[in-house]
């Protein structure tokens, strides 16, 4: 049994290792567009998991393969508000601060970020540049507000892995992954910091 962490990127390459051995990821933003399932009632092969819906709620890596989808989302819901969108790429940690320098430049207020693995790791970092330039910033990731960010609104990521040992479990007890749906997620939280990191001086 192979349990695929966060990210698309980590699904893919269980999906390259085995054909045969059961895999359950438990974050794929977009599991048929990235070919890891055939359909979300049907995933056929050796894999299932979980789809946390991201792109219906929520920086930007462009080759993370859930970013495609998520900007498409991002976009129609800016269109529909008469908001301009300022894309951030960020591929790499060192084009973090240049991209956030460009949006100000083009009249950015606020910042929001899609889930990825590497903007995750730069956490800290977004966070203080967003104090530092004094915009509001919205995250779909928990792990923002407990390193100072002021708020996120996502899927509840603790359920999402206790699912996914469900579904863990399901195999176990005899039962193929490619008849076990893609499940999406029932529960999602607002999470508010009442101390959020301070504009630096």
């Amino acid at each position: 049994m192979i349990v695929a962490g966060f990210g698309t990127l980590t699904a893919k390459a269980a999906q390259a290792a085995t054909t045969s051995i059961p895999i359950v990821f438990t974050s794929v933003g977009d599991p048929i567009g990235a070919g890891i399932v055939k359909s979300l009632n049907r995933p056929g092969a050796n894999i299932t998991g979980l789809h946390p819906a991201g792109t219906e709620i929520n920086g930007l890596n462009p080759d993370t393969p859930f970013s495609a989808l998520a900007l498409d989302e991002l976009r129609a819901a800016a269109d529909a508000q008469r908001r301009r969108l300022e894309i951030c790429e960020v591929r790499t940690p060192d084009q973090l601060s240049s991209s956030v320098e460009h949006a100000l430049r083009a009249g950015a207020t606020g910042l929001t970020t899609l889930e990825d693995p590497l903007l995750l790791s730069l956490r800290r970092q977004i966070i203080e540049l967003a104090a530092k330039h004094r915009l509001f910033a919205a995250y779909g990731n928990r792990d923002f507000v407990n390193a100072g960010g002021l708020l996120s609104y996502g899927t509840d990521r603790r359920q999402l892995y206790r699912r996914a040992a469900e579904l863990v479990d399901k195999i176990l007890k005899g039962e193929r992954p490619a008849d076990i749906p893609v499940e999406r997620p029932t529960k999602f939280e607002l999470i508010i910091n009442s101390r959020p990191q301070p504009p630096s001086a």
